[in-house]
């Protein structure tokens, strides 16, 4: 979220009305396709204080003006997009909690799709990703209250609560016949931003896993890749990335492209006109790049992956991305209230919007496993002792001499053995597991060996 300081917004209403007559005596003003003349302007505010008036008068419960207003403007808000939204004083003083202290969470970020409250991603090492949420779960209802009607700022406020306590979604999954009830127990979310791992069966790719873009990204992939110094390729993984701070992913970009507009955002007023352009110094613009996204992909990893594919920096590989490329300020109402709005989109390098839209991957690889399957008339090294031990045993089983003690010294055992306990290696067993990853391996050594042939 950005926070820009605007122009006080004025409960002036009667002053705009007043304003709309002078500017035109109910006249025609220039109009445009979208844009309201004076006099529907004053009409509309007229027909909006009648109704408020009757409300007031007739609603079998009792209400007030204030409140009316409050409600009218919730309302109004939800009905532009999903981001934006009127925030009251207590939610407004939510808003200010959250940015400055500490809190228990899910760790687990969220956004409307198609109407409904959607996972975007469970965070890497948060309650939620321990509990069992997934990318494109739809949360039907928090605890006991449903979420139909709801929005980003209300869900995200019940699901926010004191480090070990429970609560309890209930979500709608793809190819689940029922709702999944989930319990989950709030804690404090801290979360690593940058997870480095190397390949078993290729020790000169780097695989960069980048869960949210948090102050720290540019900085640890930077270190990462400098203490690599030999990689001949690298893996970019941004699945189930939500998204975090935009000038960490113009700069992760940055890294890899020298020159361009990475992104730009464009709104009604010229001051949210922005590009944000490519340097030449320090830029990696050789080493072959793979990026992997899925539906979990949002915002600042969109912008990522996106900028590399426009660039042909990359290829990129997975599932289309989830599609949140909006700019949202938070404008203060006298001191206690504010508006949170929608002024601007980003778009891509080659002009495209992500907004609604998402990322495309260039090839699309769907989550799975890939079935390894073994040569039967091939025995190797480590199966071929262990038979012939047995086979030994055999023809000894009568002997009084103790069972020979054959170690198998196999550097393919050792290796597979070594690197499935420890949490920096990738082993070919777990590439197997993942086949999206496996396939942008495999993708990446062909740019690999592509490049080679062009030295």
């Amino acid at each position: 979220m950005i926070t820009k300081s605007k122009k006080m917004i004025t409960a002036g209403f009667l002053s705009a009305l007043t304003a709309a007559y002078l500017m035109g005596g109910f006249a025609q003003a220039k109009e445009t396709s979208i844009q309201s003349s004076a006099k529907e302007k004053l009409e509309a505010y007229i027909k909006f204080t009648q109704i408020l008036n009757v409300i007031e008068k007739e609603y079998v419960d009792e209400t007030n003006t204030t409140t009316l207003i409050d409600k009218a403007l919730k309302g109004l808000m939800a009905n532009l997009d999903s981001h934006s939204s009127f925030m009251n004083t207590k939610e407004y003083k939510n808003l200010t909690v959250q940015t400055k202290g500490e809190f228990g969470g899910l760790g687990i970020s969220v956004g409307m799709k198609d109407g409904a409250l959607t996972v975007i991603a469970p965070l890497e090492g948060t309650p939620a990703m321990r509990a069992g949420v997934k990318s494109g779960d739809i949360i039907l209802k928090i605890d006991n209250k449903a979420t139909i009607g709801m929005s980003i700022d209300e869900s995200v406020k019940l699901m926010r609560g004191k480090p070990k306590t429970d609560i309890i979604l209930t979500v709608v999954r793809k190819n689940t016949p029922k709702p999944i009830r989930i319990k989950i127990t709030r804690d404090i979310i801290k979360i690593q931003s940058v997870y480095v791992k190397k390949f078993a069966t290729d020790k000169e790719l780097l695989y960069l896993y980048i869960t949210s873009f948090d102050q720290k990204v540019v900085a640890a992939t930077k270190k990462a890749i400098k203490a690599h110094p030999h990689t001949k390729g690298i893996v970019l993984d941004l699945r189930n990335n939500p998204g975090g701070l935009l000038d960490q992913a113009v700069g992760l970009v940055d890294m890899f492209v020298d020159h361009g507009v990475i992104v730009s955002q464009k709104g009604r007023v010229k001051t949210e006109n922005i590009e944000y352009k490519a340097t030449k110094p320090h830029t990696d613009t050789h080493t072959p790049m793979v990026v992997l996204v899925n539906g979990g992909s949002a915002s600042a990893s969109e912008i990522v992956s996106g900028a590399l594919q426009d660039f042909n920096r990359s290829i990129v590989v997975g599932e289309k991305t989830f599609g949140k490329g909006s700019v949202q300020v938070v404008m203060p109402i006298g001191e206690k209230e504010a508006l949170k709005l929608t002024v601007a989109r980003y778009y891509l390098p080659s002009g495209r919007t992500i907004q609604a839209k998402g990322v495309t991957p260039d090839i699309i690889v769907h989550a799975g496993e890939i079935p390894q399957k073994e040569d039967p008339l091939y025995l190797k090294e480590v199966n071929l002792k262990k038979h012939l031990e047995e086979e030994l045993e055999k023809i000894d089983v009568n002997s009084t001499k103790k069972p020979i003690d054959i170690k198998v010294d196999s550097d393919e055992n050792n290796t597979t053995q070594s690197d499935e306990s420890n949490k920096t290696i990738i082993s070919e067993k777990m590439l197997y597991q993942d086949a999206q990853l496996k396939i942008g391996v495999d993708i990446l050594k062909a740019l690999v060996i592509t490049q080679k042939g062009n030295r």
